[in-house]
């Protein structure tokens, strides 16, 4: 007997590889080390062996550790037997990769010990030929996971060179492991929303896609890659995103200057100013600049985007115009860098001139690539206000239509109305069919006659003049019922201007709308783009992941948001962190001050740093629509929270919704 256990002692220590034994309660630790054990690591039994920590779990690869530690945590829930593959540090510094299978279970006395092999790898990953081709190929390649933070899982030497990365020398962290446990690291922050879609489209169609893109190299230089991405299984029966791919900057970046500085040459001889927006380095730069003495001066200058176009608007347009070229400008910029495809509208706004007069601007983007626009701008002659003023009401018809179900423009000028546009049931308010009002849009027609056959007194239409806005009721022949228009008259202090007067529908229940405890009335739009109108003038954000925030607690629908859960979505390609926390913290404060700005703070719930919106406090389209009342089944159009990425998930459930009750309505 003493010579069977003998051997069975042997056996243990020489010729099972790498055997050893864990007690898998807490603290978790090593209880047998093996003499194949211990020369597989290069260490000695007394240094491996502790009842009070898990000595081995050092010697484990850093970015290998996590999992590792999930592994342990698997196997110390119940009996059972699992496999792991991960790398260890030898004493020597040798990097050995190894799979370890461990089993499970209870002894007599309820301990939980796990029993393992280990099997070291090492040799035949280095003589796997296909790795070996990879890795000598004379172009990129790298495999990363199909998670929604993929983690790298190979990256050949052609790749390490284009990306720049660091020879690891002692003492100094490992850069590359970093970026491994994260490939977003690679991506520029204004094109990983494009990139987590490009993703999403190689998954789903499973066909390789072929494209260019923007990466971060590790020394913080953007460069251009040129190539194409499938997903593919590895040898483990595992899902990968493969990416093979060539450095295409200096052609891109040499096609691109030359296509830029055509369009220049071209347009210069049109505007007056033109500037150049660069979303993949965040810079603009003024070209032909002889607007104001302040694009003389920064002429051929790369500047820093934001801070050098907000500088140009305190410094050139007049005070009056600067909140309206503002949000321009900040919803263009957000537009374009989650790859909105927009149709780019018009601006007209006034400066000074270098004599110190007023002039009339108009100004627009034309997109050149994927991170290239020009801002052309020019001077109006005054004997083009009209045509201008037309434009513009074009470019507005575009925006209001997207929170009303009707409007009308006119110009107003001398006594006369000129009508730029109506929808078809807002005709029937002024008493014209579609066709006299089309032929009333080609002439000048005295105020008194165009209003007269309304039914409302003349004296009442000139209260929008005087007080900027106004409500008269109407019989809607469409719907046959009573109903409401708002009018709103545009720059009714300016006499560089012509006056214009916009109309809408506004909703039945209006005077019904829920109200604040200060009686103020809030309606929220996510038709669309997300916006906020308090007693129908709109909130002016100054901080967009402020509305942003406001605007994830209305897709809640009244639930509570944690400070975690409104992070992910915020600053999704983030990990939480005490610097992120903060962050937030900033973000949820600034959306406290602005709600008491507008004297609706109450319309927000804090409770534990959890926050909702109280529903009953503020009308919303999408809760109208989600009613399941008739006049307010046709609000949805397909569009939702245009502004932000992650509203995607309820667009798909009220497109799902709309879906079905067309079928419903078919059948």
């Amino acid at each position: 007997m003493k010579n069977k256990i003998e051997a069975m002692e042997s056996v243990l220590q020489h010729y099972i590889s790498g055997f050893h034994q864990y007690v898998l309660d807490t603290p978790i630790h090593l209880s047998f080390v093996s003499q194949s054990f211990c020369e597989l690591l290069g260490l000695t039994e007394e240094e491996l062996l502790s009842g009070e920590e898990d000595r081995y779990f050092s010697r484990v690869y850093v970015s290998d550790q996590k999992s590792y530690a999930e592994f342990l945590h698997r196997l110390s829930g119940k009996e059972q037997t699992l496999t792991l593959q991960y790398r260890i540090i030898a004493g020597d510094g040798k990097i050995h990769v190894v799979n370890d299978t461990m089993v499970s279970e209870r002894t007599e006395q309820g301990m939980l010990v796990g029993s393992s092999i280990l099997t070291d790898v090492t040799v035949l990953k280095a003589e796997d030929p296909f790795l070996d081709h990879m890795n000598t190929a004379s172009y990129g390649i790298l495999r990363y996971t199909c998670e929604k933070y993929p983690k790298v899982t190979y990256i050949n030497d052609y790749m390490l060179d284009i990306l720049r990365f660091p020879k690891i020398k002692n003492g100094e962290m490992d850069t590359l492991e970093l970026y491994k446990e994260n490939i977003y690291l690679m991506i520029p922050m204004e094109e990983r929303v494009r990139f987590s879609r490009f993703l999403d489209r190689v998954y789903q169609s499973d066909k390789p896609m072929v494209g260019g893109m923007t990466v971060l190299r590790c020394d913080g230089v953007k460069t251009r890659l040129f190539g194409w991405i499938s997903r593919c299984v590895n040898s483990r029966g595992m899902e990968e995103f493969q990416c093979v791919c060539i450095d295409s900057s200096e052609r891109y970046y040499e096609k691109r200057s030359k296509e830029i500085n055509r369009y220049l040459t071209v347009l210069s001889g049109v505007y007056h100013t033109l500037s150049v927006y660069d979303f993949s380095n965040e810079t603009v730069q003024y070209f032909y600049g002889d607007a104001s003495d302040l694009s003389r001066q920064l002429e051929n200058i790369p500047m820093q985007m934001e801070t050098a176009t907000e500088k140009w608007i305190c410094d050139s347009v007049i005070k009056e115009d600067q909140d309206r070229v503002r949000d321009y400008f900040e919803r263009y910029f957000q537009e374009r860098r989650i790859g909105e495809e927009t149709e780019s509208a018009q601006i007209n706004y006034r400066i000074y001139d270098l004599d110190g007069t007023v002039k009339i601007y108009t100004g627009i983007f034309l997109k050149i690539d994927a991170f290239v626009d020009l801002f052309c701008s020019r001077c109006i002659p005054d004997e083009s206000e009209v045509s201008m003023l037309r434009n513009e009401n074009d470019s507005l018809k575009n925006l209001v239509m997207n929170f009303s179900d009707g409007i009308a423009a006119f110009e107003i000028k001398g006594g006369y109305v000129t009508p730029l546009y109506v929808s078809d049931n807002l005709c029937s308010f002024f008493g014209y069919t579609k066709e006299e009002w089309l032929l009333l849009m080609k002439q000048k027609t005295l105020i008194e006659d165009f209003v007269s056959r309304s039914g409302i007194a003349y004296e009442e239409f000139q209260k929008i003049f005087r007080n900027g806005e106004a409500e008269f009721p109407y019989y809607d022949l469409k719907q046959k019922k009573e109903r409401r228009i708002r009018a709103v008259c545009s720059d009714k202090k300016s006499n560089l201007f012509s006056k214009y007067i916009m109309l809408y529908n506004i909703a039945e229940e209006a005077s019904e709308q829920p109200q604040t405890l200060s009686g103020k009335k809030v309606y929220i739009r996510t038709f669309g783009y997300f916006d906020v109108f308090v007693d129908g003038a709109p909130i002016a954000f100054r901080s967009q992941k402020a509305k942003e925030l406001f605007a994830l607690l209305v897709d809640r629908k009244g639930g509570f948001v944690s400070s975690e859960e409104a992070i992910g979505f915020l600053w999704e390609d983030e990990p939480l962190s005490s610097v992120v926390f903060a962050r937030y913290r900033k973000i949820a404060l600034r959306l406290k001050n602005i709600l008491e700005e507008y004297d609706i703070s109450d319309i927000i719930e804090v409770s534990d740093g959890k926050r909702r919106l109280i529903v009953e406090r503020a009308g919303c389209d999408l809760y109208d629509y989600l009613s399941g009342k008739e006049e307010y089944a046709t609000l949805f159009k397909g569009s939702y929270l245009m502004n932000y990425s992650w509203g995607e998930v309820t667009l798909g459930e009220l497109t799902s919704e709309l879906r079905v009750n067309i079928a419903d309505g078919i059948s």
